[in-house]
């Protein structure tokens, strides 16, 4: 087998492997060693395919840690108040979600004031880990007040968006959300869950979102692994 045809089908075999998704967006494919030896091919040969898939904007490369799968960094249109599963439609992503809790409790008194209801009233809440075609992105945990949204007790949120359903099955359309972003680093039950190391950076967003006419209807905490999520925003001074 001449080197350039080795060359070419380990190009073919590594881009199916990343097609597939073996190797997830911000992972590190294994050393050059090993993969040679996965493939079947010398390291020269097998660099040969790397700096092709480099070359396609496939793979990137650090001298010190190797070579990594380019993590897709979402971002909200400045401005534009997007849920979740539209940020991922508009990047031709698919977007998943696994249902981790949904129950009714007593709201606390932090809730209560942000959602203008009486101190342990119930509320539903709703802890999701949200995904884009397969790689977990952020932990989501969401509030709604069960006097406005009594179904989405028992509503289906596997890989649904939940604007999308507080419409078209309790009737609210979310007009507005006022949000706050913050940086801490992952703990290690976080950390498991979106497939980074303890430690590392995570952005994490709360919000209490209105309809038109200002009723709160839901407050939402978002863990957004801090390599993948980008907040944006246009601000402008007061006249």
């Amino acid at each position: 087998m001449t080197t350039g045809t080795a060359s070419t089908q380990a190009y073919e075999q590594l881009t199916r492997d990343l097609t597939v998704g073996r190797y997830a967006p911000g992972s590190r494919l294994p050393g050059e060693r090993d993969l040679a030896t996965q493939l079947g091919v010398s390291r020269a040969t097998l660099r040969l395919a790397l700096s092709r898939l480099e070359s396609e904007g496939t793979l990137q490369r650090s001298a010190q840690r190797g070579w990594f799968v380019p993590t897709q960094v979402l971002s909200e249109p400045p401005s534009t108040l997007q849920s979740f599963t539209e940020m991922a439609r508009a990047r031709g992503l698919r977007p998943t979600a696994r249902v981790m809790r949904q129950e009714v409790r007593p709201a606390g008194i932090d809730e209560a004031a942000k959602l203008r209801i009486a101190p342990a009233a119930p509320v539903i809440e709703v802890d999701r880990l949200r995904g884009m075609d397969g790689t977990p992105v952020c932990f989501d945990v969401v509030v709604v007040p069960e006097a406005r949204a009594a179904d989405l007790a028992t509503a289906d949120l596997t890989d649904a968006s939940l604007y999308d359903v507080l419409r078209e099955t309790c009737g609210i359309e979310v007009h507005r959300s006022a949000y706050t972003l913050m940086a801490e680093s992952a703990d290690a039950e976080l950390a498991r869950l979106l497939g980074i190391t303890a430690g590392a950076p995570v952005l994490v967003g709360d919000e209490v979102a209105y309809t038109a006419d200002g009723t709160p209807v839901l407050i939402g905490h978002n863990k957004y692994r801090g390599d993948a999520y980008r907040f944006e925003a246009d601000l402008f001074r007061r006249a």
